[in-house]
């Protein structure tokens, strides 16, 4: 069974009156959708008793829930400092998580600091691997696939950290990948080759389970720019384009939309336009 839902809380949630995050839970289930993604991305500010409650509420509706860890995370830094700090981040998203009931952190590995790419993963995958050990089985880690070049966490960078611990499952953002591959993810083919790729490096039943990020995203020269939303066409890529390959594979991901503002809608409308896609078969 895929899932659907909203990175954060749309615009339209808020012009209709709501002001709680426990309160989308109803909400998105009512509108059809049952996944959701809790944003920590500027800290992890969420106190326990919230938590809980979002949480309970998220059950109550069968609402899937992932946490998306701090931006501000580097797992590639060379300040040892700033490295326990990026852990301590890591394993307080970890810790939040538990409380409302997610059992997926997010994580955007870091960038390069001006190093090669080869020493800035290699400092990276023995941070992540010191991460892994500290954590259990109730919360699975998720390596995110980044938007410019200037970040780590390129295909190949997030199949090696996936790899650091077969619980891992890595998020691949396809909207992040179409913009840091500068539109080459513009056939089905291409989505394809990106998703054969993973099942080579990290299996098929992880393959199938990974966590998905999904926008149309604007770029420029050095990668991604903003995000917009499904109805703003001129930006890719194309949702249509992924369908097929989901059901090539039988695969079983979390989709996430990160449209901007319309994340609610627009994952609705994805779902719709896989569910459609079925029936047209």
């Amino acid at each position: 069974m895929i899932r659907f839902g909203p990175g954060g809380n749309p615009n339209d949630f808020y012009e209709q009156g709501y002001k709680s995050t426990f309160e989308i839970m109803k909400w998105l289930f009512d509108m059809g959708l049952n996944a959701y993604e809790y944003q920590c991305g500027r800290g992890v500010l969420v106190q326990e008793e919230s938590a809980r409650k979002i949480g309970e509420q998220a059950k109550l509706h069968d609402i899937a829930m992932s946490l998306h860890a701090p931006y501000f995370i580097n797992l590639a830094g060379e300040d040892e400092e700033k490295l326990e700090k990026s852990k301590m981040h890591i394993l307080k998203s970890v810790e939040a998580a538990k409380w409302m009931g997610a059992d997926r952190v997010i994580i955007h590995p870091g960038s390069l600091m001006k190093d090669t790419r080869a020493n800035a993963l290699d400092r990276a995958l023995k941070v992540f691997r010191e991460v892994c050990d500290d954590n259990d089985d109730a919360v699975t880690l998720c390596p995110e696939l980044m938007g410019k070049e200037g970040q780590l966490g390129n295909i190949e960078e997030i199949i090696a950290l996936s790899n650091v611990d077969e619980r891992v499952i890595p998020t691949i953002d396809f909207g992040h990948l179409n913009a840091r591959t500068l539109g080459a993810l513009n056939s089905v083919d291409a989505f394809d080759s990106v998703v054969k790729q993973f099942i080579d490096g990290i299996g098929l039943e992880r393959t199938r389970k990974m966590h998905v990020h999904f926008s149309r995203i604007e770029y420029t020269g050095k990668g991604e720019k903003r995000h917009w939303t499904m109805e703003d066409v001129q930006f890719g890529p194309d949702f249509n384009h992924l369908i097929p390959v989901l059901y090539k594979y039988e695969m079983e991901p979390i989709i996430i939309c990160e449209s901007d503002g319309t994340m609610a809608k627009d994952a609705l409308l994805m779902k719709e336009m896989y569910k459609h896609a079925n029936h047209g078969n």
